[in-house]
């Protein structure tokens, strides 16, 4: 059959004479619109039932191993700076140890008092009081308080800071007030709190 002869067959023929009982008499080019039409619903519905899904799992396993791969970087890069995290961590805990050794536990208190005591008297100041403060809990340390107050020169008192600073123990000064004693000016008298610190060890 001519192209011709096939399309005035096609434009003869009445879509309401189909009948699937006689699909095997219908004109070829209405076959093989009817074909192509089965073959896309076909094509259409697996993709949307069967290739859609897989597709949003591939999405979904391409996700995971971008994240598997970086924690596997990660990973890799800990395993093989493995010596020099422990290292690093060998001189945390010397430095940490360094740092405790200089908190005083309570039974040196009173020898961090003398201390201070000693410090002041070789600074050549006289001292009014000296008085340990009741004790402040904070995290992993206890703070220690002690009031003092001293009296002298300038110099004197600035030789005092000096050699509190210097103390091995850790010693901070804080609140500190300076007033005149004397008419001349010369003598002064300083109120300072000075604060320690106890590492509380397993409390």
């Amino acid at each position: 059959m001519s192209l011709a002869d096939s399309l005035k067959s096609l434009n003869e023929f009445d879509v309401n004479d189909l009948d699937l009982n006689n699909a095997g008499i219908w004109p070829t080019p209405v076959k093989i619109i009817v074909a192509l039409i089965v073959f896309g619903l076909i094509v259409g519905g697996g993709y949307w039932f069967f290739v859609k899904d897989q597709y949003a799992q591939l999405e979904r396993v391409q996700k995971t191993e971008q994240e598997l791969r970086k924690k596997y970087e990660e990973k890799a890069y800990q395993v093989a700076n493995l010596d020099v995290f422990k290292a690093q961590m060998a001189e945390m805990e010397e430095t940490f140890g360094a740092l405790v050794r200089q908190l005083p536990s309570e039974t040196e208190v009173p020898g961090l008092l003398e201390d201070i005591t000693n410090t002041a008297l070789g600074s050549g100041l006289s001292l009014q009081e000296i008085k340990l403060q009741p004790e402040q809990q904070r995290d992993f340390y206890a703070e220690l308080p002690i009031n003092i107050r001293v009296s002298g020169t300038y110099h004197e008192l600035a030789s005092f800071v000096s050699s509190v600073a210097s103390l091995p123990r850790i010693v901070t000064l804080h609140d500190l007030t300076i007033k005149p004693t004397g008419g001349d000016g010369e003598q002064l008298d300083m109120q300072v709190v000075a604060r320690t610190y106890r590492y509380r060890a397993g409390e």
